[in-house]
Parts: C-alpha cells; sequence; structure tokens
C-alpha cells in the first residue's frame, strides 16, 4: 500500500473514530457508534500493516500478535460479568499506558530512530519519548491501582500519607530534573539512567494519585484514566510519527477530560479536589446507633408482597438502580417488573445518576443489556422535578446518590452533590442487604423518612418475589 493510499485510509478511520464517538452519545445510537469504532479501527490497522513503513519480515509477528491480542480480547468479552466492566476498563487503560511506554523506550533505544535527525528536531523527538514514558507510566500503575480498588483486591478507603503533596511536588521537581539530564545526555546509554529514574518516580505517583482517592469518586477516576490513556497514544504518535495515533490519542484523551468534568460536577467536586483525595472510605460502614447524630425516625420494613401491593396501586413508578443492582444481576427481573406494570398502564420510567455504578454509564449498560426501553431511561436533571407527582420510586442497590443529606445537611461530605431527589416521591421503597452506608461511607437519613420503606435482602431474590406477587394477583 503505497504512502498516499494509507494517509487516505487513516483518514476515513478518523472520520470513523468521530463518528463513533457522536454516535455513543446516546443509547439509542450507541450500538453503530461501536460498529464506526470497530469499523475504523479495522481500517487503520489494515492501513498500518500494509503501508509502506512495515516490511515482510515483520508481518508474521504482527499478526502473531494481533492473533493472541485477539483471542485475549475475545475471551474477556465473553466471561467478564457486566459488574466487572468497570475494572476491566481500568486494566485495558493501563495496557494503553504500558504500550505508550514500551514504545518510548524501544524509540530511543533503536538508533535508527532519531539517527537522522540532530539539533532542536532532535531534542524534540526527546522531549515527545520522555513525556510519552511519563504519562503512560502514569497511567500503567494508576489504572492498575485503580482495578484493585473497583474489584475490591484494595479497600476504598483513601491512603493519605503525611505531606502527600509535598511528596508529588517532589517527585514533579526531580521529574523536571532528571529530564534536563536526559535532553543533556550525548549517548543512548548515557540518557538511560535519568529515564528509568523518572519511570520508577512516574510508577509510584500513579499509585500514590490513585491510592489517596477515595472509593466515592472511582466514577472520576475511570474517566480520568481514560483521558490518561489517550494521551499516552497521542505521545506514542508523535514518538512514531504516526498522524493517526495522534489523531486517535487526542480523540480519547479530550473526550476523557470531558467527561471528568461532567463526573465533577455531577458530584459537586472539581477535578483538583479529586486527585488530592480523602473522599470516600469504599463503604461497608454501619448507620450510626441511636443518639450518635443519626437522622430522627425509625425505619419501617415491607415484605415483597406488599411492594407489589403498592406497586399494582400506582399510576406513576421511577426505579433507581444502583450497584446493587449490577451486583446482584438483576436487570432482567426489573426489566420484566416493568414489562409488567407498563402492560398494566402504568407509567415506568428509570432515573439515572452520572455517577451511578462504578464507571460513567454503568447503569445505562446494565438496562440496555436488559432490553429496557431507551426511552423510558431519563438522566437525573430530565427527572428530578417529576418526584413529587410520583406515586413510588423504587430504589434498587444506590444509597449515596439517593440522599437527602446532599441537599438539607450543609455539613454533609456529599452536601451540595446533585441527587435524584426519591423521598419526594408519595412512597419511596429501598431496596438493601443491610442499613450499612453507601460507597461513601456517609449515613442516609432517606432511611428514617416517614414516606419511606425499606425491603431488605438480595436484590434478585426480592425482586424475583416481587414479579411472582404481581403476575399473581
Amino acid at each position: 500500500m503505497s504512502e498516499s493510499l494509507t494517509t487516505v485510509a487513516y483518514l476515513g478511520a478518523t472520520l470513523l473514530f468521530i463518528l463513533s464517538l457522536g454516535g455513543l452519545s446516546h443509547p439509542e445510537t450507541a450500538r453503530r457508534g461501536n460498529l464506526y469504532g470497530m469499523i475504523g479501527m479495522a481500517i487503520a490497522v489494515l492501513a498500518t500493516v500494509l503501508g509502506p513503513h512495515v516490511t515482510s519480515a515483520g508481518i508474521p509477528w504482527i499478526i502473531g500478535a494481533m492473533v493472541a491480542g485477539g483471542a485475549i480480547g475475545l475471551y474477556a468479552a465473553r466471561t467478564v460479568q457486566m459488574t466487572q466492566m468497570p475494572e476491566l476498563v481500568a486494566l485495558m487503560h493501563s495496557l494503553v499506558g504500558l504500550a505508550a511506554a514500551l514504545v518510548g523506550y524501544a524509540s530511543y533505544i533503536d538508533p535508527a530512530a532519531s539517527s537522522h535527525i540532530t539539533g532542536a528536531e532532535k531534542a524534540i523527538h526527546e522531549i515527545e519519548i520522555y513525556v510519552g514514558i511519563l504519562i503512560g507510566v502514569i497511567t500503567f500503575s494508576g489504572s492498575l491501582i485503580a482495578f484493585g480498588k473497583l474489584s475490591a483486591r484494595i479497600g476504598g478507603k483513601p491512603l493519605l500519607l503525611p505531606g502527600r503533596h509535598f511528596l508529588n511536588l517532589a517527585g514533579l521537581l526531580i521529574v523536571i530534573y532528571f529530564g534536563v539530564q536526559f535532553l543533556r545526555a550525548e549517548s543512548i546509554q548515557a540518557g538511560m539512567t535519568p529515564l528509568i529514574v523518572m519511570t520508577v518516580i512516574a510508577f509510584l505517583f500513579g499509585i500514590h494519585m490513585v491510592m489517596a482517592i477515595g472509593g466515592a469518586d472511582m466514577p472520576v477516576v475511570v474517566s480520568m484514566l481514560n483521558s490518561y490513556s489517550g494521551w499516552a497514544a497521542a505521545a506514542t504518535g508523535f514518538m512514531l510519527n504516526n498522524d493517526l495515533l495522534i489523531v486517535t490519542g487526542a480523540l480519547v484523551g479530550s473526550s476523557g477530560a470531558i467527561l471528568s468534568y461532567i463526573m465533577c460536577r455531577a458530584m459537586n467536586r472539581n477535578f483538583i479536589s479529586v486527585i488530592a483525595g480523602g473522599f470516600g472510605t469504599g463503604g461497608g460502614k454501619p448507620a450510626a446507633a441511636k443518639g450518635e447524630a443519626q437522622p430522627a425516625g425509625e425505619v419501617v420494613s415491607v415484605s415483597a408482597v406488599e411492594t407489589a401491593e403498592l406497586l399494582r396501586e400506582a399510576k406513576n413508578v421511577i426505579i433507581v438502580p444502583g450497584y446493587g443492582m449490577a451486583v446482584a444481576q438483576a436487570q432482567h427481573t426489573v426489566y420484566e417488573i416493568t414489562q409488567h406494570l407498563r402492560e398494566k398502564g402504568v407509567n415506568v420510567r428509570f432515573g439515572i445518576h452520572p455517577v451511578a455504578g462504578r464507571m460513567p454509564g454503568h447503569m445505562n449498560v446494565l438496562l440496555a443489556e436488559a432490553k429496557v426501553p431507551y426511552d423510558i431511561v431519563m438522566e437525573m436533571d430530565e427527572i428530578n422535578e417529576d418526584f413529587p407527582d410520583t406515586d413510588v420510586a423504587m430504589v434498587i442497590g444506590a444509597n449515596d446518590i439517593v440522599n437527602p443529606s446532599a441537599a438539607e445537611d450543609p455539613t454533609s461530605p456529599i452536601a451540595g452533590m446533585p441527587v435524584l431527589e426519591v423521598w419526594k416521591a408519595k412512597t419511596s421503597i429501598v431496596m438493601k442487604r443491610s442499613m450499612a452506608s453507601g460507597y461513601a461511607g456517609v449515613d442516609n437519613p432517606l432511611f428514617y423518612k416517614e414516606n419511606n420503606r425499606m425491603l431488605f435482602g438480595d436484590a434478585k431474590k426480592m425482586l424475583d418475589e416481587v414479579l411472582v406477587a404481581l403476575k399473581g394477583s
């Protein structure tokens, strides 16, 4: 394939990637967006493999790597549960970072890569390598820690070292110092020492950065690492002089940054405070005992049969799904209940908080998998005003995103965070296994509201019982 034909193929792939991002902006076009992305990537890979920069001797190695990687990807796609998607995404981000770092080292070690350039051009190329490895290694180690937190292999509680900000500043100054030494190196051997020192510091910084971020901020972390992986890919493009990698990396990096901003806004947090860490304990903390700043009131529990009766008599129902629904794999039963109620003339809709679950769009993916119609799945801003006219608001495994403290208690850690105002419905039903607090480790006064009912137990089991009761009526 000629250079000009490769360029045309890259342009076509770029357009498809842009169409893919546009399609992914709405659930109804997401499937089409994924298809555009896959076609674009297939074109990009073929154009690269068949392009003028790949020799015939290298093609068998490339094909072998593609077969191995494809097999691993296919296995992961078939075996990973929907509840494990956030940690899978974090793991994939780590691979992008690792690839960027390895490409950076290969570009520096390979004498053919820079032997033909001198002066300012050589300095720019070495800056690209240094920054590319820096971003790549931070993405790699940070994503591994995020994977550990999301999969519960590492606790969600933030690790706040004494003087952590000074440690980060010291690390940055050391990286800059060794960056200068790297640019002044007269040989590859001399440049390897500052490069390795920087790599170690970047690796430790990635670990420290994500370890200091609390569990409640993990949706922001996932989108942030998504952005980092894009900039790492763009840096790789600069190192390899590959326009498509630069453009694609910039698309991913900028879209991830925008998504991070949206997530921060949804939590009433700013990006710097998220990076500074400290919010969220990982959940599991029991609600405070009576007399210890606990919201006033008593918890009123209901049975599955009573829940079915409330749903049966309702005209307007809003269902708020959370991570508990994902863990219980209850989305299919939720769909059956929804379908049954709609057949009886009940207006059923879903309210989705931007940070529900463990990654952006987590609940939307689960509901789409269960065939819930897109037109009844509403964003928080679209549906919040409708709660006063709602007969039953049913919360399935969510906690922090329906916490009234955000709106009513200025001293709460989540004060000011936009939440779904389910307590304004005539009756709210919260499905939980226990009275434990949510992922942010903050008590929820919703449980003690006079119009609230608690349905304790595994979400899948209890919803199955609700469905049987509904159908038996």
